[in-house]
């Protein structure tokens, strides 16, 4: 498993399941100064990777997101927010292989397309979603989004492409009353041949029809059935997560989680607008792991019933994937630098194990046997 360390710009590498121990450390930006001085010498890029840095940077820079690696295992992809970038780094050396950068000024969430051979990153600050070749790095498709696309999922073996944009996320206009300020927020699903729109979906008009006006529009991390008929979803705010029928167009039900006791209701101390931010479903689509990010928890809800598990303590828990052997769900505990194994049996913390700087995105990749870090590590 591939763990981004978004503060620090490395990618620890762990063992998929059992001890989770971590085997090497990938640099995912070996060439940080040549960037930054590209930086500092255009004014434009200079104000918007700053804004990174002080809004959803939280003080940092942002220097790795999302990652997935090549098929063979050589090369790990990553899209590298303050850079606006997409990077291909070789296992073997350290070095980068090829560089996308994004149009406009900050990459984001990536998905890798089900054969391994196409990686789709959303481009935040220009509405757009490139499809990248992931050996070669050149653009095979791209397609417009709502405001700051954010998640992206492949479905139907690959055909479709969905793409989640939240709006924005980092102003302090979070009082309900001034929810029109946070743009257009809606689920563009291409067709992946074509990258024409198959279909949009205006979540409001689907809350709106379940009875929650009151809920926010603005769709972050999800989770489908195995058989996709299904979708699982967390928006802006909420200590929780809705259900959705996709091909009945319509929201089914609602969770509500506990909340923390000590977290504050006030929305603006809400990171980036997420209370919880996390998502994955086990293989057999029996359970969901959730992150409740700002109530410092993860917990296991049974999909049947909707009944949460123990509420196992984490600190701000970013992310939730599944483990290789499909036992255990992941989650990336940021505020401890630590991920998390949780099993989906019982719901009970299996081990913890120590990463870099401000883990967030975690995704199941591969490495040559034997390997133990690229040799500039």
């Amino acid at each position: 498993m591939f763990v981004g360390n978004n503060w620090d710009g490395t990618a620890d590498v762990i063992a998929s399941s059992g001890d989770f121990a971590r085997i090497g450390r990938v640099n995912i930006v070996p060439d940080r100064e040549e960037r930054l001085r590209e930086i500092y010498l255009n004014p434009v890029k200079l104000i918007f990777f700053l804004g990174i840095r002080h809004g959803p940077g939280e003080g940092h820079d942002q220097l790795v997101d999302d990652m997935y690696t090549t098929p063979d295992g050589s090369a790990v992809v990553a899209s590298r927010p303050s850079f606006a970038d997409v990077v291909s780094i070789d296992l073997a050396s350290g070095r980068v292989n090829w560089r996308f950068p994004v149009s406009g000024f900050r990459s984001d969430h990536m998905a890798v397309s089900p054969d391994g051979l196409r990686v789709a990153v959303s481009a935040s600050t220009s509405n757009t979603v490139h499809v990248l070749d992931i050996g070669t790095g050149r653009e095979v498709g791209k397609f417009a989004t709502g405001d700051k696309p954010h998640e992206n999922v492949f479905t139907e073996g690959g055909r479709r492409l969905w793409n989640m944009s939240i709006g924005e996320v980092n102003t302090d206009l979070d009082d309900p009353g001034l929810d029109f300020t946070k743009g257009d927020r809606r689920i563009t699903v291409v067709d992946t041949a074509t990258f024409r729109q198959s279909r949009v979906i205006d979540m409001r008009q689907r809350l709106d029809a379940f009875g929650r006006s009151d809920l926010s529009d603005s769709v972050r991390p999800v989770a489908f059935t195995p058989d996709e008929s299904t979708l699982y979803f967390q928006v802006s705010f909420f200590n929780g997560f809705l259900e959705y029928d996709v091909a009945g167009d319509r929201v089914t039900r609602v969770k509500e989680l506990p909340k923390n006791p000590n977290t504050s209701d006030d929305r603006k101390t809400f990171v980036n607008d997420s209370r919880h931010h996390g998502m994955s479903m086990s293989p057999a689509g029996d359970k969901l792991c959730v992150a409740g990010t700002m109530d410092d928890y993860a917990t296991v809800v049974d999909r049947a019933s909707l009944r949460e598990g123990p509420l196992v303590p984490a600190a701000k828990p970013y992310w939730a994937t599944v483990s290789g052997d499909g036992r255990a769900c992941v989650i990336s505990e940021s505020g401890a630098d630590q991920v998390t194994a949780i099993d989906f049996a019982t719901g009970r913390e299996l081990v913890s194990v120590p990463v870099g700087d401000h883990p967030q995105r975690v995704r199941i990749g591969h490495v040559p046997q034997g390997w133990a870090g690229p040799a500039n590590s």
